[in-house]
């Protein structure tokens, strides 16, 4: 009956949905907390976190709570109108980032899309509109966003190409200078790369950046939505990476985008401006239906509250060196699986060696996919990056003994492949 009941979930998904994802053989009912249960009764720990989505990881009772009393008064009423919880987190927001204002949206690449038309409009009297991105970026899939994205593999079938866009090496600060032509008015740059492998900036290339910008007149712009909402310790990536930096306590871009942990789980995006230019997307450049509504704006106030109220900012910095250290001792102890480990709390990626001739599966996929499987089967859900990479994206509530739980999993799965 078990595996009918998963058989029959995938038949309505081959029947009724565009098959526009490679989907694990998953089918999950009900979670709570960093577990999640899948239609056979199996319980996973969840280091996925729906692609670091889930900050408060599921069924979270403060979450629940704000869409049943914010429900009871308003769920929608358009930005025509005013109402207090876009207010009041945007309010919040700022206080977290600078001097500035914000605007929400729905996801993470309608963010970026903000941010794209804010540079375009900033250029736009002097002629110019070009964005410089990174390789192995990743900002979207919208066309602007694949076009913004430096991986190949995500424009195929879409061209041509939104003009506009090119790419440089990330962390390359001479590159990046290089690359500026009389047409490019900002930089767009991940403080950690989430989709490329999970690769930090330097404190260096960011601060470079910035006296960059500021020498060429350019905007600096950010993509926050995988790194960004305490993540890595911090409210935002850069200014965890830039902690006790000479001169890092100045910085600051002229643009940020926000989404996944924002909402919770609940639809959400958002990008912040500086204020010099915060009010150059004025009334009819910009615009959604359902960006900031209520119900949302409600649910994410509550988890602002939750993550406060409960220093999980301070969790994410201790569980996440908990498990960084614990995935470095695995790869002193097992060289020939693990090939480096990186990130910042808990936003970590752990890269296999290339051509692991024990790891099982199709030898046709990518061996970060088939490791991840691997995992599932014993019981912990991670995320693939690229060919190489797994990503561990959990809750920002994870406790530590679910943390050493998780690493014992992991210490099996490299166990196996290493005798």
């Amino acid at each position: 009956m078990v595996h009918n009941q998963f058989e029959t979930v995938r038949e309505l998904f081959t029947q009724n949905v565009v098959p526009t994802y490679g989907r694990f053989d998953l089918a999950f009912s009900q979670g709570s907390g960093s577990h999640i249960f899948d239609v056979a009764g199996k319980r996973y720990l969840d280091f996925g976190g729906g692609i670091a989505v889930n900050s408060l990881g599921h069924a979270h009772p403060a979450v629940t709570e704000a869409l049943i009393e914010q429900s009871k008064k308003l769920v929608h009423v358009s930005n025509l109108y005013y109402h207090e919880p876009q207010g009041r987190l945007a309010e919040a927001l700022v206080k977290l980032i600078a001097p500035g204002k914000v605007f929400f949206c729905n996801s993470g690449a309608e963010a970026n899309e903000g941010l794209y038309k804010f540079a375009r409009k900033f250029g736009h009297d002097e002629g110019r509109f070009e964005i410089l991105t990174a390789l192995n970026s990743f900002h979207g899939r919208t066309l602007a966003g694949i076009a913004a994205t430096g991986q190949d593999k995500v424009k195929k079938g879409f061209e041509p190409m939104t003009p506009g866009f090119r790419h440089v090496p990330y962390n390359d600060l001479a590159a990046m200078r290089a690359a500026i032509s009389p047409a490019t008015v900002a930089i767009l740059i991940e403080g950690v790369q989430g989709e490329g492998g999970v690769t930090p900036a330097s404190p260096e290339y960011l601060l470079g950046l910035r006296v960059l910008c500021d020498e060429k007149k350019l905007l600096l712009l950010m993509d926050g939505v995988q790194c960004g909402h305490f993540r890595t310790g911090r409210f935002q990536s850069y200014q965890r990476i830039l902690e006790g930096v000479p001169g890092g306590e100045k910085f600051l871009p002229d643009g940020i985008a926000m989404a996944k942990s924002l909402g919770g789980g609940f639809p959400m995006g958002a990008f912040w401006v500086r204020s010099p230019y915060a009010d150059l997307l004025g009334a009819g450049t910009h615009g959604t239906t359902y960006g900031g509504t209520p119900l949302g704006c409600a649910v994410a106030l509550k988890i602002l509250e939750v993550i406060q109220r409960e220093n999980l900012a301070d969790n994410a910095r201790q569980v996440g060196e908990f498990l960084k250290s614990g995935l470095q001792q695995l790869a002193q102890k097992h060289p020939g699986v693990i090939h480096n480990v990186r990130g910042l709390g808990l936003m970590l990626g752990m890269e296999l060696v290339p051509d692991l001739a024990k790891l099982p599966g199709d030898q046709t996929k990518p061996q970060s996919l088939r490791f991840v499987n691997q995992l599932h089967a014993a019981g912990l859900l991670t995320i693939p990056a690229g060919m190489q990479v797994i990503r561990l994206l959990p809750a920002l509530n994870l406790r530590p003994d679910e943390a050493a739980a998780g690493l014992k999993i992991i210490e099996f799965a490299v166990a196996k492949l290493a005798g």
